[in-house]
């Protein structure tokens, strides 16, 4: 896939314009109020969001042109849908929407489709094998995975083989700020939940040292096994500040069981 176009579906890149902050401000003003005008300039001032989240994709044997108009869409849906009473970046809320958008798109434009509960085994082994490396310092075998999620060796071959290039949950997707969101932040965890991992320690005093939306963070995402997104869209904040919340509190935890 060729990134170093100068047009990309008819759009000069050299010459895309840069908003400042004051101006993002008054032309979202202006949409809330229908001015279609404002939109049009708002999202031609946003289109370096889109450049910068296909080149992401730079393996990707899918044309430029065409990753660029499915990303302007999911720009368009951030414009749309991004609340500019919440203390967040547009870029912290439009990144992931773009690059959610164009991973559909290459998801259902693959030659060999993959059903979702395919899918679902393939993360699964990833997510095992991960954990059994930080635990036991070795790969485990497929023997060793299918024992841990409970699925036979020979489906765990085939979804991953299926996926065909399996990442690392530790890939970085998106940094924001010095906060960086990785793919494991995008996986729910169906398996640790409370019975599996929390009923061994005393993490209900430690969870009282949280604060209220810290507590609530911890137990949508540990104990209902929701991604960092799904958390995000329940509570209304960005996926950065759930990570970061996050973050914080598993360290205040931590640091109280330690003592």
């Amino acid at each position: 896939m060729a990134l170093n176009k100068v047009e990309i579906c008819g759009v000069n890149t050299s010459k895309l314009p840069i908003l400042k902050a004051e101006e993002k401000e008054e032309l979202f003003r202006r949409i809330r109020e229908g001015d279609e005008k404002a939109r049009e300039l708002y999202i031609k001032g946003n289109l370096r969001l889109v450049l910068s989240v296909i080149k992401r994709f730079g393996n990707s044997t899918e044309n430029a042109d065409d990753l660029f108009q499915i990303g302007c869409i999911g720009l368009i849906k951030a414009i749309d849908n991004f609340d500019t009473s919440l203390n967040v970046k547009f870029s912290t809320y439009a990144v992931p929407m773009i690059i959610g958008e164009i991973r559909r798109y290459l998801r259902d434009n693959n030659s060999i489709r993959v059903s979702r509960s395919l899918r679902d085994i393939a993360y699964k082994a990833i997510y095992a094998k991960e954990n059994y490396i930080r635990t036991n310092l070795r790969e485990p075998t497929v023997t060793e995975i299918a024992q841990e999620i409970g699925i036979e060796k020979e489906m765990i071959v085939y979804a991953l083989d299926a996926i065909q290039n399996p990442v690392s949950l530790f890939e970085p997707v998106y940094t924001e700020g010095g906060d960086t969101l990785y793919v494991m932040d995008q996986i729910s965890d169906k398996k640790n939940r409370e019975e599996h991992w929390i009923e061994n320690l005393s993490l209900r005093d430690a969870m009282d040292r949280l604060s209220p939306r810290e507590r609530m963070i911890i137990e949508l995402r540990f104990y209902e096994g929701k991604t960092q997104m799904e958390v995000a869209e329940e509570i209304g904040i960005s996926q950065a500040q759930v990570s970061r919340l996050e973050k914080n509190a598993l360290k205040t935890m931590k640091n109280y069981l330690k003592e």
